[in-house]
């Protein structure tokens, strides 16, 4: 490789719903997690791969400390840079499921990097089941500037944790629903200057973008960088006919809306992720029938061999970006009841994990 390729890095979206917490048990009953999505998945047509079920960490509880070690022992000798955590803050001190990160930094354990991806969305009810797709279990509010200030010490501990990711010296906050935050330059300044006036050199804001054609409006609202998730370009691609087929297969045959992984690819990648400004998304899969029945949408028949031509082919755009901004989210670590995860399952084992490693070696030779 040429010698002005800057060195590429992967950050892995973590989700932490592997544990119960006193919301869910009073939504969905005792005991739930994650996995209660994932065992209760169904077989909606044959070759449709469900349900999933884990390997190497088995159906783990992310209170458990050995859980997370193992899981950051699998990703750093794999290649991965860091684990990026959805957070989940309500406003007016509201979070959920802040243990498994919480312990990461109160036991400095484990001693990988990571950092926290705002999820600022109200929860409903219909993508887990539930027949009244107006039922909000936990409304995101904005409650202003004092909120904004409480939001901020509340992560800052773990901005000032060595092992979090910074980019160019500055700490990174990854924002899910960028328009959703009323007056957001606001929200910016006051950040920066309490991040000025604890210690902190200043924040990199990254903006979660599902449409590139909101490019230029993220970068007007001041957003230091995008992160581009191209997981439904293909399927708006389709023309009319191809959707009333799906739509008909979906009301009157009861199969969820499935598309090719293999020819959704091409779509997974575009010029724009040569910006250096822009940070790209790896997908090793997407599936949401665990979560949303038949209604879910699915990129079938995704293999390992097709996640490398997929990860090749995003990685090769990125060859000249500038030192320290060649990054690539990878959607996700461990999503399992999307279908998008790379940790070990029953069917495929490392394999996805082996050839993230193989593309990292050689695009970093």
């Amino acid at each position: 490789m040429n010698g002005r390729r800057s060195k590429l890095k992967v950050l892995a979206f973590y989700l932490p719903q592997f544990h119960p917490i006193p919301e869910n048990n009073n939504w969905w009953g005792n005991g739930f997690t994650e996995w209660t999505n994932v065992g209760k998945a169904k077989k909606y047509y044959r070759n449709h791969y469900q349900p999933r079920v884990p390997e190497e960490l088995g159906y783990y509880d992310l209170r458990v400390e050995e859980t997370r070690l193992h899981q950051a022992e699998l990703a750093k000798i794999h290649g991965i840079e860091g684990f990026c955590y959805w957070h989940y803050w309500f406003g007016n001190g509201k979070r959920l499921l802040e243990r498994p990160l919480k312990e990461v930094l109160e036991s400095k354990q484990p001693d990988f990097p990571f950092c926290c991806a705002w999820a600022n969305e109200s929860w409903k009810g219909f993508p887990h089941g539930l027949s009244d797709e107006r039922n909000v279990l936990i409304e995101q509010t904005y409650p202003g500037e004092k909120d904004y200030e409480e939001h901020f010490y509340e992560l800052l501990p773990y901005f000032l944790d060595k092992r979090y990711v910074k980019i160019n010296g500055k700490v990174v906050f990854f924002i899910y629903k960028p328009f959703q935050i009323p007056d957001i330059s606001s929200f910016f300044k006051q950040w920066k200057l309490l991040a000025s006036n604890n210690g902190i050199n200043d924040i990199a804001f990254i903006a979660n973008c599902n449409d590139v054609g909101e490019y230029d409006s993220l970068v007007k609202l001041g957003f230091d960088y995008v992160n581009l998730n191209r997981l439904f370009d293909y399927r708006k691609s389709l023309n009319f006919s191809q959707k009333v087929i799906i739509k008909f297969k979906n009301l009157f045959l009861g199969l969820p809306n499935v598309f090719s992984y293999e020819k959704a690819l091409p779509y997974f990648t575009g010029i724009e992720d040569k910006y250096d400004n822009v940070f790209p998304t790896i997908i090793p899969g997407w599936d949401h029938t665990p979560r949303s029945g038949k209604n879910g949408f699915v990129y079938d028949n995704s293999t390992p061999e097709l996640f490398k031509t997929h990860i090749y082919e995003v990685f090769d755009k990125l060859k000249e970006k500038r030192e320290g901004e060649n990054i690539v989210f990878l959607k996700s670590w461990n999503e399992w009841a999307e279908g998008n995860y790379v940790e070990p399952d029953l069917k495929w084992g490392r394999a996805y994990l082996r050839v993230i490693k193989e593309a990292i070696d050689f695009f970093n030779k």
